[in-house]
Parts: structure tokens; sequence; C-alpha cells
């Protein structure tokens, strides 16, 4: 079994690559999907969150709306967050992989290498597109202003980091060159598994 971390800036493609790498065969394991199974109503963050952060909850479920303002107005809330959901997240990637049938499972992770989530993998791989095309397919979404954008982007590492510690970079520019890359990514994983 090899582990593929997928990583990737705002904007670029990530989630879109992903779903191509699911149709090619490998199972994909997704952190932000993870994270709101985990805030959900039932949810494993709910019951820890409501004894650490009681403004947090709202209706079973973990508010993250709730969660921005309260980060908003104590910085030192992120730690106690990240003290109860890191250790969660990291079990259900682990629940993941052991339940996994696939030769090559990809792991989705917005911010695999600012938290050292790489040293984990088999080999990594990063999306990238121009910033004007990543600028306008958040902009396009309509969930944020420009200046949340700007700040996300801020609190990423620059991409042209990614990309250089990434062991894979494919380039999103559109769907056609991008499931091609992903294709040959595959086909070279492959390959090694098959001489490992």
């Amino acid at each position: 079994m090899f582990l593929l971390g997928l990583t990737g800036s705002i904007g670029m493609g990530k989630s879109t690559t992903a779903q191509m790498f699911a149709a090619e065969g490998c199972a994909v394991w997704d952190a932000d999907a993870a994270v709101h199974r985990l805030y959900s109503k039932g949810g494993a963050a709910v019951a820890p969150m409501a004894v650490a952060l009681p403004a947090a909850v709202e209706e079973g479920a973990v508010s993250r709306t709730q969660l921005k303002a309260i980060i908003g107005q104590d910085p030192t809330a992120l730690t106690r967050i990240e003290a109860i959901v890191h250790p969660l997240v990291a079990k259900d990637r682990a629940d993941f992989i052991a339940a996994a049938k696939s030769d090559v499972i990809v792991l989705d992770i917005p911010l695999l290498f600012e938290t050292g989530g790489d040293a984990k993998m088999d080999a990594t791989a990063c999306v990238r597109v121009d910033s004007d095309t990543q600028k306008a397919r958040v902009m396009d979404r309509g969930t944020m202003t420009e200046a949340q954008f700007e700040t996300i982007l801020s609190k990423q590492m620059p991409i042209d980091e990614k990309c250089a510690r990434a062991d894979y970079v494919i380039e999103t520019d559109t769907l056609d060159h991008a499931r091609t890359q992903v294709r040959a990514v595959l086909a070279d994983i492959r390959e090694k598994i098959a001489h490992a």
C-alpha cells in the first residue's frame, strides 16, 4: 500500500484532482471532509469541544462560525481546538488507511507540508495553477471576500515552495491536462510498487 499526500493552495484544483485519482481506482481520504464529519451532529469532536469551548457547539454540532468568532476574540483558543481535533483527524485517517483496499491511497491534506504530514507519506503531489486563475476560481465560488482569500493565502506556505518540496507537480490549467498528469503519476508510482 502506497501513501500519496496530495496538497496545494486554495483554488488550485486539489479537490477536482483528488476526484481524478479516485476515478483511477485510488482510495481518497479528505482531511477537510474528516473535520466536517467530526464537527457534525454525533461527531467525535462535539463532546470534547462542548467541554473546552461550550459556545462553539450549537444544536449538537460544532459551529465553524462560532469557532471563527472565538478564535478572533481569543487567539489562544486555536491551540485548544487543535489539541482536540488533530488527534481525532489522525485516528480518522488511520482507520481509513486500515480499511482501504487499493494499492495507492491518496491523502488530500491542504496543510500537508505546514504540519509536517509529508514525513508520513511515501510520496507527495502538489497541484498548481497560475495566481490569476487561482484567484478567479476562489472569487467565482462566491463564498469569501478578497480580504478573506488573502488571509488564507498568507497562512499557507507559498505554492512555489510546496511544489519544490513535492515529488510530483500537477498543473491544473485544464481538466484534460490534469487528468493526463494524474495518470502519469499513478503509472510512475505503480511502476515503483512493482519493482519494490
